[in-house]
């Protein structure tokens, strides 16, 4: 038990990655349909390459989608939407309008008393009221009640999406359901024109009707507000008949006997054929999944999957070996896989939405953002062929997701620039767009009939969703501890509340950070390495001087050192506390841990070579504790690092030239580099020593231009 114990501990690396395959071969397995696969690979228009194929079993011909929607549509005609009549509202509006009519009618007769008439044609008016506005009031009222007795129709979707008005509702009174047939009842705007109209009929005698005909007192009594809708739309009960109504619909059309032949070899995969083909497979899988077989298929599926993840994990091995024995980032991988491969599962069971919507690209975008573009791509495909298996058209659905995906890393150069995800989400909608439509094309389909519509519309929501990417980032970022190239901008931004404290206090080691973001970028950017990251990483690795900037040569206004009345090991202390100090607030500002590593090991495990020889100088004689003069490392552990810790150096040196020449700069950068190379600092950096020789010549030729430094020419 003891050399098991000791064997898990000396290879807790191995076992986490092993364990961490079988579980994630296991989660895949379990979310994977247990349908099997249809043997036959086949798309409509094309040639079928097979042997010829005959039935081994009776199964039902499904009828195809378009088939389906033109019966849906049809039956629907006979759907009668329901409606409940409410007999409260005509009551209520009726006493609101006598209510209003009195009103109106009182306006009207005092604005018609106050004109200047004789007192006899006055007596006359006085008179009339009285008759007249009985009869107005009578009438309107009449017409109201006739205009509610037949029923005012709310207007909902439904009513709506029918395409003419011959048709037929059923309104429910009195629990009693009864047909109507549409141009029976009213609508607001019917039931308004017809009392319109009916006013404006009245043509009686007197001059006193043609006044009040001729006045606009129907206007402003306004009608329309007492025309509210009593026939109200019965959700529930059109529901249930509607449903009713379409489970008449059969998804078959006949059946398809055993022992006959579908298809010939060479035969072209034409409508019929397709359908039969499509039928066959349904059955198949489903008689699969529901047999004893379905041992065999769930091996089947463990072997595939096992397969791909065992590829992956082969692939990181032996070209991302940083990835693979970091753990954080090797799981980030598989949790994505996992992920998405989850999501298309529920998908295609529960068929929720089509599965083009949802957005693959998105998965080689968040992966080239913390990785790279070749390890992005490289996952997309293993995730695309997982799915690919329970997609329907798998061919057809690996193929245009591997174009997108591969479309959306290679248009997406820089996520921290704002219209850089819009471009490409963009160019992902028109590549699935143009490809889907070269496949159709290719398979015979007639585009002015037989044109999906609809799967453009998800490839469009599809690409919009890439958008998430953004959200998504962030939130990674703070979940796995990852760094962005959005936040590497943000803290490179030299108006970071950080970076303007450490400009105030030591205004001499802000210049200097600048400088060596500036050479070191310059060096990332030539050799490939990731020059945003080098250049935030160079702007905070000197921080930790804030705290004792006087004891810092760049930060010296006056000519007398702080350090000449300290002994060497205390000035040396001073020095090398400030990477202790850098660590430290760099934590509590909240800096990324990716960048404090850079404030870890731009010195290395390297001497603070002057107090060293100073005291080895003044005390020939006295044994010296090296220690008490080595920083504390550790030496750096990626490129990015090793161009810091060459950057700082090679620009702190040469502000201390007494000759600045092409030469004297050209030896520095050699010395010192050269130091740092048999001093091992750069042997878990990965660096290359033909990088090195670039970056020593690009450190050159910027300190050159630093220093204005020109070309002797002969005389």
């Amino acid at each position: 038990m003891r050399k098991i114990i000791q064997f898990l501990d000396k290879h807790s690396q191995l076992v986490f990655r092993i364990f961490f395959y079988f579980v994630s071969v296991a989660i895949i397995l379990w979310i994977f349909p247990r349908e099997g696969n249809f043997p036959y690979e086949f798309q409509r228009g094309k040639v079928w390459l097979h042997n010829d194929l005959f039935s081994t079993f009776d199964f039902p011909i499904q009828k195809s989608d378009s088939e389906i929607k033109i019966e849906h549509d049809s039956i629907l005609k006979e759907f009668k939407p329901y409606f409940n009549y409410q007999t409260d509202i005509a009551s209520a509006q009726l006493k609101k309008f006598n209510k209003a009519f009195n009103l109106e009618w009182k306006k009207f007769a005092d604005g018609r008393n106050g004109n200047s008439l004789s007192n006899e044609t006055t007596s006359f008016f006085k008179l009339a009221d009285t008759l007249t506005k009985s009869s107005y009031q009578r009438f309107a009222a009449d017409m109201l009640r006739y205009v509610y007795q037949k029923g005012i129709l709310q207007i909902t979707d439904q009513v709506e999406q029918f395409p003419s008005k011959n048709f037929q509702i059923v309104v429910i009174k009195d629990k009693v359901g009864e047909e109507v047939d549409f141009s029976e009842v009213f609508t607001q705007k019917t039931a308004y024109e017809l009392l319109i109209n009916k006013i404006n009929s009245l043509k009686e005698a007197s001059e006193f009707d043609h006044i009040v005909y001729k006045s606009d007192f129907f206007k402003d009594l306004n009608l329309n507000e007492f025309l509210l809708p009593n026939l109200i739309y019965n959700e529930e009960a059109s529901r249930n008949v509607k449903d009713e109504l379409v489970k008449k619909i059969s998804l078959t059309k006949g059946m398809f006997l055993s022992d006959r032949k579908i298809i010939g070899k060479g035969e072209v995969v034409n409508e019929e054929k397709y359908n039969i083909l499509v039928s066959l497979k349904y059955e198949y899988e489903n008689k699969l999944g529901q047999s004893n077989k379905i041992s065999y298929v769930i091996i089947g599926q463990g072997i595939i999957i096992g397969s791909l993840l065992l590829l992956l994990l082969v692939f990181l091995l032996s070209f991302r070996k940083e990835v693979y024995f970091n753990n954080l980032k090797f799981s980030f991988i598989y949790f994505l896989i996992i992920t998405v491969v989850g999501i298309s599962s529920i998908i295609i069971r529960k068929e929720l939405v089509a599965l083009y919507v949802v957005p693959f690209a998105l998965l080689p975008i968040i992966l080239k953002t913390f990785y790279d573009a070749r390890l992005a791509l490289f996952v997309h495909i293993v995730c695309i062929l997982m799915v690919g298996f329970m997609a329907p058209n798998g061919f057809e659905f690996i193929f245009l997701n591997f174009i997108s995906g591969s479309v959306a890393i290679i248009s997406l150069t820089s996520l921290y620039r704002r219209g850089k995800l819009f471009n490409t989400a963009f160019f992902v909608i028109v590549t699935y767009c143009v490809v889907y439509l070269g496949i159709l094309l290719m398979q015979g389909i007639e585009l002015s009939d037989q044109l999906p519509w609809q799967n453009f519309i998800y490839f469009g929501a599809s690409g919009f969703l890439l958008l998430m990417a953004y959200p998504l980032i962030f939130v990674f970022e703070k979940v796995f501890g990852f760094l962005s190239d959005i936040t590497l901008m943000e803290l490179s931004d030299t108006n970071q509340t950080l970076l303007r404290k450490l400009n105030e206090k030591a205004p001499g080691t802000f210049q200097h950070s600048l400088q060596v973001a500036n050479l070191a970028e310059e060096a990332a950017y030539r050799i490939g390495a990731n020059s945003l990251l080098v250049r935030t990483g160079a702007l905070y690795h000197d921080i930790g001087k804030m705290y004792n900037p006087m004891y810092f040569i760049e930060n010296l206004s006056t000519e007398k050192n702080p350090h000449d009345n300290l002994a060497f090991e205390e000035s040396a202390r001073i020095i090398i506390d400030h990477i202790y100090k850098g660590i430290e607030i760099g934590r509590r500002n909240h800096l990324p841990e990716q960048i404090i590593d850079f404030i870890r090991t731009h010195h290395g495990n390297t001497t603070v070579q002057f107090f060293y020889k100073s005291f080895k100088k003044q005390y020939p004689d006295n044994e010296v504790d090296k220690s008490k003069f080595t920083y504390p490392g550790p030496i750096p552990f990626s490129r990015e690092m090793a161009l810091v810790m060459m950057a700082d150096s090679v620009e702190a040196a040469s502000r201390s030239l007494r000759e600045i020449t092409p030469q004297s700069i050209s030896d520095l950068v050699d010395n010192i580099i050269y130091y740092q190379m048999v001093n091992d600092q750069y042997n878990n950096s990965a660096i290359t020593y033909k990088e090195i020789i670039t970056v020593k010549g690009i450190f050159k030729r910027k300190l050159m231009n630093i220093y204005h430094v020109r070309v002797e020419y002969p005389q």
